[in-house]
């Protein structure tokens, strides 16, 4: 019986580490702005789905589920913005069809992030309350905050919206100690690298966005 659940266990931590490989190309590739970012979620999301089920990390396991839907989601978009770039081309080339605006990167005003701040602790506050009472799931406020801001952070990504990268470096520090007290060493780890590629992402995307603003 002990053989059995340190093999399983073993096996688990394999698919962490390969997902923690995963994701943290899906950042580099992200914040270079560059499509295989995408890819490489779809790969991390569904390993990450298994490893946090399995460590009682239920909403973590759940945000997996919609990283992976959003994955799919940010391709078609930047893939668009992408078409979108050579169909461009061809009408300045040949006029032979429509120039269509490709999906850049952008900015939100502050009012928007703060109204959304708002709206997003108060929901995390209730699905914290319904985990709390309902669910076995560990750290349930924590959790649900994470989660809730993460969802709207990825959706930021997929629209190529500047400060998703400063929601990220918040999630990413509270992270750090969810996982450090499950014992999720590597996943840890790769938070903390994470923070400072957000940080790294935040300065590149604010430097394209700059230029584009004086284009």
């Amino acid at each position: 019986m002990i053989t059995e659940t340190i093999n399983y266990y073993s096996q688990v931590q394999i698919l962490e580490l390969i997902a923690v490989v995963a994701t943290l190309a899906y950042v580099i590739f992200a914040a270079k702005e560059s499509i295989w970012c995408w890819p490489a979620a779809l790969i991390s999301t569904a390993l990450f789905t298994i490893v946090f089920y399995e460590f009682y990390l239920w909403m973590d396991s759940v945000l997996q589920v919609y990283y992976f839907v959003m994955a799919i989601y940010g391709w078609y978009c930047w893939r668009e913005s992408k078409n979108d770039n050579a169909t461009g081309i061809k009408s300045l080339a040949g006029n032979v069809a429509e120039n269509k605006s490709s999906l850049e990167i952008s900015s939100l005003p502050l009012a928007n992030h703060l109204k959304a701040i708002g709206l997003l602790t108060v929901l995390s506050l209730i699905v914290g309350f319904l985990m709390d009472n309902y669910t076995p799931t560990t750290f349930p406020y924590v959790d649900a905050a994470t989660t809730v801001f993460a969802v709207y952070a990825t959706y930021l990504v997929t629209q190529k919206v500047l400060e998703n990268w400063l929601y990220w470096v918040v999630i990413d520090l509270v992270s750090i100690y969810v996982y450090i007290e499950k014992g999720l060493a590597p996943t840890a780890f790769l938070f903390v690298i994470y923070v400072f590629i957000a940080a790294a992402g935040y300065i590149n995307w604010r430097v394209k966005y700059q230029r584009l603003q004086l284009a």
